[in-house]
């Protein structure tokens, strides 16, 4: 990462904006910022740490103190970086948290904290984030440091970097903890804490569940009389032998029952047997009397079938008829047809005014001749309607032209008062266009104020129920914590109660050993068992769970409410602040719409002059076209009169007397259609007559030649194709059926010849007799099947059971390993060093950190010190592995950090530093540093010291690296001659000058 240009405006002791462009020291790489004391030097590294993070390494939570105290009311506070990462160069700009004059009123106003982020690429500056949370957000990703890590190795700030050589195990864990990120491996610690307890929880529920299953074993023995006479044992494996008889007896009983089955089978079978023969003689029987029923019935139906085959026979025969009489049929119809038509025809042509006797066909052939004649005159009448409908058209259009021709004129002469009146209306709306910009960014400002305060009102409800949660969930956890202290000490109370319970007369007592027992302790009604504290401690972490989750909710939704009230700013009076600034955003967004209407009137006001001008030329062009529209229209009218009279003569002498030419044609046409019509209807009934004799004819020859009396007689007799397929079936049926019912007879007297005939009580008795033995066949299934059911549920639990007593010696190994692995990473036996997993991380972390900081510390001492990492033993429970001892090799001892001078202290500490940096940048992702600070400690030097001090720091150079040393030591300003001097000036603020090197030639 390097630094290029930094601009402080309105920030720490600096008024006006003033500029460090840190490439200007590139070609020095190594340069000081002096200055007085208190002028402002260290205020150069709070912008650098202000603008990358928000927060600065001096202070805590001080963000509103970072505004100048110089500043004017309407002075402005923002720090401006721009700052390169890898092959990007970044700008980002950060304005505190601040009061200003308000734009209305003479009251103060909030000016929220703002931040923006921009990258630069193809010669322009392009916004990537435009809020301090989208900000901080995007830094993060692309610095890879958090605000610590990058005060710690960046901005070696005043008095910081000692801090870590002297500090105590504990703190130089925190501080290590919180550069490296290693909280993670307290989860670990935590997560098999948990499987240890968990483990030991799944043990002792595996061996609860074998004896459970063993439990189940026996009651199924007792329930099913398989334990025999022997009592039953207490010990485990004599339990597991008992039932393992009983499994056996289980057997014998299946091969007792399975015999019994195979009696109760062959018996149901044989009284099965004898049942059916009963039933099948006695079916024989009743289907032989059946059949005689049948029989008779048949052949008394076989007169009735003689009538039907008579009938169907006389219908054959009529169906060689059914032709000549349907024909006959057929022809008188059409003949009394057409004799109706021919009528019908003849009293029209009458009504119509014509002669009955008149010659048709002359009178036909001369119509003809006319309607020809006269249909040439039908399209020159069409022709004279249209001409006179253009003659009416051409004489408006020639109105309309002079009419407008004259309201052109008119208009012209209305042009130059027009546009005078739409440039004065111009220029007044433009004045109130002006205020567009000024009035939107007041409205911008109250909209982005009054959503905040709305998200503030909308989060009071949230606060409160969020707190009221947290209330409930820290009573839920007290009284969860009083709960186990409170079984804890009844627990403690009743343990001798406990001990006396395992008491066995003869053999020795658990804590003096002796085997007589004269006054053993009472056990209370409420002794507290080991689910009853597990129960307890479960539901207090539950409990204690949850009121950490509540802490955290409604913290956050505290901190979303505060968010919210510092953008929404101050907000005076006694109104609430959304209707305040509601009625502020409205007076706004009038003025606003009343400056959009003004600039929109600017442009339309514009736009109808431009149209004004468009117009005046347009009615110019439009006149002269007009003109000559006009003359055209006047010569079209005079053409059409001169048609329109010619046309008028011609029709009116082939209308005759008639309205219409077309009428007069219609009419001839309509009585010559009336004349075709009598003579065809003639002609149909001499057709029809001639057809009907003919059929009359042939028809009565058949009849004659038939054993029919008349064609009534044969009509009668005829049947359709579906009452002669109806009266075959129904005869071809019947005799079928006879000769099937008198064979079936035949067979079943054959049959049951030697039969005799059976009782209902004789086939009653066969059933019961048959039912009683399928009963007892049941009985014995169902005997078997629970034989079988039982035994094999014994053997299942049996198996059942060793499965779980397995089980239990699998998890009982399984838990020590876990908790054996949970003790040690724990810092618990048998972990000697007693160091957590998180402390041995950071332990070989800071083995790194000492092994980089000896390469500069033994230069820059002479050889005389370097830095050992201990792992040594901490006292009274305290941290250890990681403490930092000193090797004086003038006395070959080691040493206490806090025994070293101060310029000891200070060459000790800048080299543990410098190490510090190198390792936590590598574990960044290799983030190169090309730019670093270190700000003051040089004082306590002495010239030798100093000298190897700033050799070391020189050679930090190496490779392009600029690194800035703030001091007021005098002889560093000897030593370095591109500076960055901090002046106070006489009125109070502070400015910033560079002073660079003359450049050798």
């Amino acid at each position: 990462m390097k630094l290029h240009r930094l601009e402080l405006t309105g920030f720490g002791p600096f008024r006006e904006t003033q500029v460090v462009d840190f490439d200007a020291f590139d070609a020095d790489g190594l340069f000081l910022i002096s200055g007085r004391t208190g002028a402002g030097k260290s205020s150069i590294l709070d912008g650098v740490s202000f603008a990358l993070y928000g927060s600065v390494p001096r202070y805590d939570g001080g963000e509103r103190r970072l505004r100048s105290d110089h500043c004017f009311l309407g002075d402005p506070t923002e720090v401006r970086l721009e700052f390169t990462v890898g092959d990007v160069r970044w700008r980002v700009t950060r304005s505190p948290e601040y009061e200003r004059p308000a734009k209305r009123g003479d009251k103060l106003t909030t000016e929220a904290p703002r931040a923006v982020l921009e990258q630069w690429i193809g010669g322009d500056w392009v916004g990537r984030a435009a809020k301090p949370r989208e900000v901080a957000h995007e830094l993060d990703e692309i610095l890879g440091l958090t605000a610590q890590q990058f005060q710690q190795v960046i901005l070696l700030a005043q008095n910081k970097f000692s801090r870590f050589l002297l500090a105590g195990n504990d703190e130089r864990q925190a501080l290590l903890r919180t550069l490296f990120g290693t909280r993670r491996f307290d989860q670990y610690i935590d997560d098999l804490e948990q499987r240890r307890r968990d483990a030991q929880k799944q043990l002792d529920t595996a061996g609860e569940h074998a004896r459970t299953i063993l439990d189940l074993a026996e009651q199924l023995i007792d329930s099913h009389e398989l334990a025999g006479d022997t009592e039953r044992p207490a010990e485990l494996a004599a339990r597991r032998q008992a039932a393992e008889l009983a499994d056996q007896r289980a057997a014998y009983r299946i091969e007792a029952r399975a015999t019994e089955r195979g009696q109760a089978d062959a018996a149901a079978a044989a009284a099965t047997a004898a049942h059916a023969a009963l039933v099948e003689r006695a079916q024989r029987l009743a289907d032989r009397a059946a059949a005689r029923v049948r029989l008779d019935t048949l052949e008394a139906e076989s007169p009735a079938r003689d009538l039907d085959r008579s009938h169907l026979e006389r219908a054959r025969a009529a169906e060689a008829l059914r032709a000549p009489l349907d024909a006959f049929v057929r022809a008188d119809a059409a003949r009394t047809d057409a004799t109706a038509a021919r009528a019908q025809a003849q009293q029209a042509w009458v009504d119509a005014g014509g002669d009955a006797d008149a010659d048709l066909e002359s009178l036909i052939d001369q119509l003809t001749g006319d309607v020809a004649r006269w249909q040439a005159a039908v399209a020159q009448e069409r022709e004279l309607a249209e001409k006179e409908a253009l003659l009416i058209t051409s004489r408006r259009a020639e109105s309309e032209s002079a009419e407008t021709l004259a309201a052109l004129d008119a208009q012209q002469a209305l042009i130059p008062a027009e546009r005078a009146r739409l440039e004065a209306a111009r220029t007044a709306a433009a004045a109130d266009a002006a205020r567009r910009d000024v009035v939107g960014q007041q409205r911008d400002l109250l909209v982005e104020r009054l959503g905040a305060a709305r998200e503030a009102a909308e989060l009071e409800p949230e606060v409160e129920a969020a707190e009221a949660a947290y209330l409930r969930a820290s009573t839920a956890a007290g009284e969860a914590a009083g709960t186990v202290t409170r079984l804890l000490q009844r627990r403690m109370a009743g343990y001798a109660g406990e001990l006396s319970q395992r008491l066995v007369d003869g053999e020795p007592c658990e804590v003096c050993g002796s085997t007589e027992h004269p006054h053993p302790a009472e056990t209370g009604d409420d002794t507290v068992t080991d689910d009853d504290l597990t129960v307890a401690e479960r539901r207090r972490d539950d409990a204690t769970t949850a009121e950490s989750s509540a802490a955290q909710a409604a913290r956050a939704v505290r901190e979303r409410r505060a968010a919210a009230r510092a953008r929404m700013g101050d907000v005076t009076g006694d109104r609430d602040a959304v209707t305040v600034l509601s009625d502020e955003l409205a007076k706004a967004e009038d003025e606003l719409a009343v400056a959009e209407r003004a600039v929109s009137a600017v442009a339309r006001f514009a736009e109808q002059l431009h149209e004004l001008d468009v117009l005046a030329a347009a009615a110019k062009v439009e006149r002269a076209e007009r003109a000559a529209t006009l003359a055209a229209e006047a010569e079209k009218r005079v053409v059409l009169e001169t048609t329109v009279q010619s046309l008028e003569v011609t029709v009116a002498a082939a209308r005759g007397d008639h309205e219409t030419v077309s009428q007069r044609v219609a009419a001839a046409t309509a009585r010559r259609d009336l004349a075709r019509g009598l003579g065809d209807a003639q002609r149909t009934v001499a057709d029809r007559e001639r057809v009907y004799a003919e059929a009359l004819a042939d028809r009565d020859a058949r009849l004659a030649a038939s054993d029919f009396r008349d064609a009534d007689d044969a009509a009668a007799s005829l049947l359709d194709d579906a009452a002669r397929s109806e009266i075959d079936a129904c005869l071809n049926e019947h005799a079928a059926a006879l000769s099937a019912a008198r064979a079936r007879l035949l067979e079943l007297e054959l049959a049951a010849a030697d039969d005799a005939e059976i009782g209902d009580d004789e086939v009653a008795g066969a059933e019961r007799a048959a039912a009683a033995a399928d009963h007892a066949r049941t009985v014995a299934i169902g005997a078997l099947r629970d034989a079988e059911s039982t035994a094999g549920r014994l053997r299942e639990l049996l198996l059942q059971a060793d499965e779980a007593y397995a089980a239990v010696a699998a998890r009982a190994e399984d838990a020590a390993v876990v908790s054996r692995l949970a003790d040690t990473v724990a810092g618990r036996a048998p972990n000697t060093k007693k160091m957590d997993l998180e402390t041995f991380v950071l332990a070989a972390e800071l083995e790194e950190i000492v092994a980089a900081a000896n390469l500069r510390l033994t230069e820059m001492s002479s050889g005389r010190y370097t830095l050992h990492h201990s792992d040594a033993l901490q006292a009274r429970g305290k941290a250890s592995g990681l403490g930092i001892d000193v090797l004086d090799a003038h006395t070959g001892r080691m040493r206490s950090p806090q025994s070293l001078s101060g310029g000891e202290t200070f060459l000790a500490s800048l080299a543990l530093a410098l190490g510090l940096a190198e390792v936590v940048t590598s574990r960044a992702g290799g983030l190169r540093l090309d730019t670093l600070f270190v700000d003051e400690g040089f004082g306590s030097l002495d010239p030798d010291t100093l000298e190897l001090a700033m050799r070391t720091l020189d050679d930090l150079r190496v490779g392009g690296r600029t690194v800035g040393v703030i001091s007021h030591v005098e002889a560093m300003k000897e030593q370095l001659p591109a500076q960055l001097t901090v002046t106070a000036t006489p009125d109070g603020p502070s400015t910033i000058s560079q002073d660079l090197p003359a450049p050798v030639v």
